[in-house]
């Protein structure tokens, strides 16, 4: 049997973007296709716990039977994308396997854990269509882009003071301006926080509830 390209691109979008790791919870799309169908075992391999969906039942079996994945289903049969991504990943998904795109990979976003990867491989739902359904997330195949999220919570200590000593001198120094929008007293607060979601305001939105006399 040669797997050649499929295998890799199993191998590689696993491993090395997904960097999938022992223990993990990994969901597969199009699970009985050339690529899904490695994925899956290779991942089962490597400890982890593997669910996959195909379009029909005897997919579904082949992968839960013959290809050795934890749990399948057929999401053509589900009503609710994330009711049996919930049903089959009650403590959420660690790693994504995409290769279809619009409403699964949306399905699974929601039930990503924190840290959680997605390798996209490709996106066959949005194929041959006009217009995508929802964001052309294809472009992050063709262009090798990454997505990663993050909260600046976790920037905080030594790497803030670091931020903080270097936007200090580009201030002083007249590199960076700070654009703020503001408005004076309580009075005004009102309308500005409607502006603000509205998109009225230019730069940071401040009340300035009162002004230091200057005497």
């Amino acid at each position: 049997m040669n797997i050649g390209v499929p295998g890799l691109t199993a191998y590689a979008g696993l491993f090395e973007v997904a960097k999938a790791k022992k223990g993990e919870y990994v969901f597969v799309s199009a699970a009985s296709g050339a690529v899904g169908q490695i994925v899956g075992q290779l991942a089962k391999i490597a400890g982890c716990y593997v669910v996959g969906s195909a379009g029909s039942d005897q997919k579904v079996n082949l992968l839960k039977t013959e290809l050795g994945f934890d749990d399948a289903f057929n999401y053509k049969k589900e009503d609710d994308l994330s009711a049996a991504l919930k049903r089959c990943f009650p403590e959420g998904i660690d790693v994504y396997f995409d290769n279809v795109g619009g409403a699964t990979l949306e399905a699974v976003l929601r039930r990503m854990r924190p840290r959680g990867r997605v390798a996209v491989c490709g996106q066959v739902s949005q194929y041959n269509l006009e217009r995508p359904d929802g964001v052309d997330l294809f472009q992050l195949v063709g262009k090798h882009i990454r997505m990663e999220g993050f909260l600046v919570s976790e920037y905080a200590g030594d790497y803030y003071r670091r931020f903080e000593e270097e936007m200090a001198r580009h201030l002083r120094e007249g590199k960076v301006v700070c654009v703020e929008d503001v408005v004076e007293g309580i009075d005004a607060a009102p309308a500005a926080l409607v502006g603000l979601f509205a998109g009225r305001n230019v730069g940071k939105q401040v009340v300035a509830v009162t002004r230091e006399s200057e005497n």
